[in-house]
């Protein structure tokens, strides 16, 4: 089983930043690409970042320029920062994984609950 949790959600300040965290644990081999989605209200998920575990990122254009995407490959640990938020940032983030399970070595995908981030004056 693995279990991936986000945290860092919350309000923001029109023009401010934010940095959401992302935790993978359990029966972790080993971690491929890891990535960042969001959903905002009335919208489909759309992917905004992601990373593989050679270091490689992509970026939506909704992001390009003012995100950053980065991991700790030891602790299984992804990060978000995002600048210059605007209210068309708001939506729930969700994390997600490809991960390589111990001993069965099985590939899944893990996904986080997500965490609701609100960008409001």
């Amino acid at each position: 089983q693995v279990q991936v949790e986000e945290s860092g959600g919350g309000l923001a300040q029109p023009g401010g930043s934010l940095r959401l965290s992302c935790v993978a644990s359990g029966s972790i081999f080993s971690i491929n690409a890891m990535g960042w989605h969001r959903q905002a209200p009335g919208k489909e998920r759309e992917l905004v970042a992601l990373i593989t575990s050679g270091g490689s990122t992509y970026y939506s254009d909704s992001v390009k320029g003012r995100s950053t995407i980065s991991r700790d490959n030891a602790n299984h640990t992804l990060y978000l920062q995002v600048n210059s938020l605007s209210p068309e940032d708001t939506a729930v983030y969700y994390c997600y994984t490809e991960v390589i399970e111990t001993q069965t070595y099985r590939y899944l995908e893990a996904w986080g609950q997500g965490t609701l981030v609100t960008v409001s004056s």
